[in-house]
This record gives C-alpha cells, sequence and structure tokens, in this order.
C-alpha cells in the first residue's frame, strides 16, 4: 500500500523561490503543489479555498507577513499544517511564528531531502525545527529545572502527544479524561520545565531527552 499523497501550499514573494518549489516537489514522488500565494493575505484565502495538508510559508513579504497569516489559519481553524520556511532564524522571527500556531521552521538552505522529510512530518502534524532554529528557541525559553522537576507517567504521556502536534480535545479522547484535566497536566508540565507555552516544552523536553 502506497503512502497518501501530501498536498502543498507554497507562499513566498518571490517567484524564483516558488516555482524553484514547486518543480523540487512535483519532481518527487508523494507530493502535490495545489497552488501558489504571493503574500500572507492571499496565503489564507488560497489555503481557505484548497485545503492543503501543509503549508510553506515565507516570513517577510510585502502585502501581508507570514506571521499574521499564521495567525489567521489558527484562528480559522484550518486543518492545513504550516511549515515556516525562510531566510531568517533571528528570535525575533522564530518565536513569534512558532507562537502564532507554526508547525515547524525550516531555513531555505535545508537540503531537499531534509525538506522533504519535514514535510512529511508536518503533514503528521510533528514538531519540525531547523537545529539551528531549535538551538534559539531552546536558549530562549531554557530555565534552571525546579528540583521537582521530575515528569509524572501522565504528564510524559500528554507530553508526547503534545510533541505529535495533538490538540488538548484529542489528547483527552486518546487518554479518556477530560480537557480540563489535560490543561491541569499541561500547566504543571510547563512549571517543570519552565516554559510557558507548547512549542517552547517540546523544544526543552527534547533538549533535556526527555523526548526522543
Amino acid at each position: 500500500m502506497t503512502d497518501p499523497v501530501i498536498t502543498l501550499l507554497i507562499v513566498d514573494d518571490h517567484p524564483v523561490v516558488r516555482d524553484g518549489l514547486r518543480g523540487m516537489f512535483e519532481s518527487a514522488a508523494g507530493f502535490t503543489v495545489l497552488g501558489e500565494a504571493a503574500d500572507g493575505v492571499e496565503g489564507v484565502t488560497r489555503a481557505l479555498a484548497l485545503d492543503p495538508d501543509v503549508v510553506l510559508m515565507d516570513l517577510r513579504m510585502p502585502g501581508g507577513g507570514g506571521v499574521d497569516a499564521i495567525k489567521e489559519l489558527t484562528r480559522r481553524g484550518t486543518r492545513a499544517r504550516v511549515l515556516v520556511l525562510t531566510t531568517y532564524d533571528t528570535d525575533s522571527d522564530t518565536l513569534p511564528a512558532i507562537e502564532a500556531g507554526a508547525t515547524g521552521y525550516l531555513l531555505k538552505d535545508a537540503p531537499r531531502e531534509e525538506l522533504f522529510t519535514a514535510v512529511r512530518a508536518a503533514a503528521e502534524g510533528r514538531t519540525v525545527l531547523s537545529p539551528a532554529v531549535a538551538s534559539r528557541l531552546v536558549t530562549a525559553v531554557r530555565a534552571p529545572a525546579p528540583a521537582d522537576a521530575a515528569l509524572s507517567a501522565r504528564e510524559r504521556e500528554v507530553l508526547v502527544l503534545v510533541a505529535k502536534g495533538t490538540s488538548n480535545k484529542e489528547i483527552a479522547r486518546e487518554l479518556f479524561i477530560s480537557e480540563a484535566t489535560v490543561k491541569t497536566h499541561l500547566t504543571h508540565l510547563y512549571a517543570k520545565l519552565g516554559v510557558k507555552d507548547r512549542a517552547a516544552a517540546v523544544a526543552v523536553a527534547y533538549d533535556r531527552k526527555i523526548l526522543g
């Protein structure tokens, strides 16, 4: 049985970049490019119309940036996973994009196979961070581990599901607990890891070898 084809939307203000990405993915098995957009506003419109599995999103674009587009797609509850693909890896770009709801963050100099792997992972809801970005994120959120930082078995279960991109509602259903209980576990997780959100929790958990 063959793997399902992953559908893509490419959002970038440079036609040459869009053409290059389209050619790369259309020449590889398992991918279909549904369309392109030249800025974040058009990207949101096309994502809602085309319903891709993954949106490859640039960040700095005239006429509508990527972070605002990611926020809007998250607010609309779209199915698509957003994988940021950009030239920039500064904290001012990385953290807002991830906090806005991006599933992953890669740099445009990523090797072809790394990009394919990242898109497949994003389509499955797994968090994807380039090594440079992961390092910055961990540095930005790292805090001394509290003395009682050991996670309970249930907290680890919740963390594993968070790392897969699972929503609170889906976690509650899978673990046969209420959403309120999931939120309580997340609050305890964040406190023990010294973080404030899901992406930071995953990054720190990988850094401390709790995951992976």
